[in-house]
């Protein structure tokens, strides 16, 4: 249910309404500005004043995210060292879910005459969403048997992208249906519906299931059993070489799902207004297949077994970016973005259950999870950065996706050593 809840955020704010919508309203200040007509305006010509300085706007939206991910990485591994210490992980999922809902919700009040402000809400929330799923995750190992692992992660996953493609189409209906003014009311939306069914997830999952009693001095407590787990983590061989290429295939996906949108608006010869609506049904499309994709692959994981099924999915996404670089219709961009939507929810579902299966006997869920979550954001904050970096260095985003390609094939290189068995004279101290 919590993926019922958060994913909305991922979809309306991260991947569809929001990046057209902050494309529309940088593309109306810049016109307004060199007194332009809006429809008429290149959209890689328009820049934006931030503090001082003109810079494209994708390029200023990429960039925010990965200081968001910057931040996200320095702050998950020493919060779940105090959760794991004091068994409070269902109280920081909280806070950080509140903490990115009503920073969605203040996006309503978003203008591109102040980008500087609107920004740091884009920042807020992104911490939010992505602090959360760190204590989220780490209940997984706690609620499921290894063997059911791969079928709950990916149930969670379909769960998420049903849920938010619903809100998406509700939020299309108003806008569609009522008006286009009515935009930001989506925003609103995202962080009630994520608030709202977020209180199922904190009624019923367990809370301190190891009964810690932290001691005075917790936080600094904390921090050392952060330390012990990193020790034993360095002793791991399997987990250690799973999260390395786990940091390559999953710096693509990300990448794909935070700048796809903007990739399509800029480089697919939309006709006239419908490129709008274009963007939306590829979005939509993306939500549905992913789901079924979850599925599919979870099942090809107990079959064949995790790394295979990781494989097969990474060497399709390789076969994808390939095939992006030269898009340019409408038809052709659905065709990809179907494909995309087939392994975008397998892989993600199958990595998060390959990780929980390889841990060590542990109670410190939180902190072991934390590696987890600040490799992707390190991968996040390279794969945005590599994105705009390619942009700017080229001024045609369509070479960005070179640098998207270039860390699935590193991914699918280093799966190929990530052994079958952890080390059978391991020995980790438990907590």
């Amino acid at each position: 249910m919590y993926d019922w809840a958060n994913s909305v955020y991922n979809l309306v704010i991260s991947s569809s309404i929001f990046p057209i919508f902050y494309e529309a309203q940088t593309r109306m200040v810049y016109a307004e500005k060199n007194r332009l007509n809006a429809d008429n305006v290149d959209p890689n010509l328009v820049t934006v004043d931030f503090f001082g300085m003109h810079v494209s706007p994708s390029v200023l939206y990429s960039l925010t995210l990965s200081f968001s991910f910057v931040l996200v990485t320095f702050l998950s591994p020493l919060l779940s060292g105090i959760a794991d210490y004091t068994g409070s992980k269902k109280k920081f999922l909280r806070f950080f879910c509140y903490m990115g809902s009503i920073s969605a919700m203040s996006l309503y009040f978003f203008d591109a005459n102040r980008i500087e402000l609107g920004l740091i809400s884009v920042l807020l929330a992104s911490i939010g969403y992505w602090n959360s799923l760190v204590f989220y995750n780490a209940f997984l190992p706690e609620i499921a048997e290894p063997k059911d692992q791969d079928k709950v992660s990916a149930r969670g996953f379909i769960m998420g992208y049903l849920g938010s493609m619903l809100l998406l189409l509700i939020c299309l209906g108003i806008i569609m249906g009522i008006d286009k003014s009515y935009t930001r009311i989506s925003f609103l939306l995202v962080g009630l519906w994520w608030i709202g069914f977020s209180q199922y997830t904190y009624r019923v999952l367990p809370n301190n299931v190891y009964n810690k009693t932290p001691e005075p001095g917790y936080i600094w407590r904390g921090f050392r059993e952060l330390k012990v787990v990193f020790q034993e983590f360095r002793k791991t061989n399997r987990l250690k070489k799973y999260l390395r290429s786990f940091f390559f295939f999953n710096t693509g996906v990300q990448t794909v799902m935070l700048m796809a949108t903007v990739f399509a608006a800029k480089a697919i010869e939309w006709p006239g207004e419908s490129g709008k609506s274009g963007l939306i049904i590829a979005v939509l499309l993306i939500q549905l297949l992913g789901a079924i994709g979850a599925k599919i692959m979870s099942s090809l994981a107990v079959k064949l077994d995790n790394i295979k099924a990781l494989m097969i999915s990474v060497g399709i996404w390789i076969v994808i970016c390939c095939c992006a670089f030269f898009i340019h219709k409408p038809t052709e961009f659905y065709f990809l973005a179907a494909s995309v939507g087939l392994v975008m929810g397998g892989v993600q579902a199958v990595a998060r259950s390959t990780y929980s299966k390889y841990l060590p006997e542990t109670t410190d869920h939180a902190s072991y999870f934390s590696f987890y979550d600040a490799t992707e954001k390190i991968g996040i904050v390279f794969g945005t950065a590599f994105f705009a970096l390619t942009e700017y260095l080229f001024e045609d985003i369509r070479y960005s996706i070179f640098s998207v390609g270039a860390f699935f094939v590193m991914g699918f290189i280093f799966l190929f050593f990530v052994p079958k068995e952890e080390n059978s004279n391991l020995h980790l101290e438990k907590h």
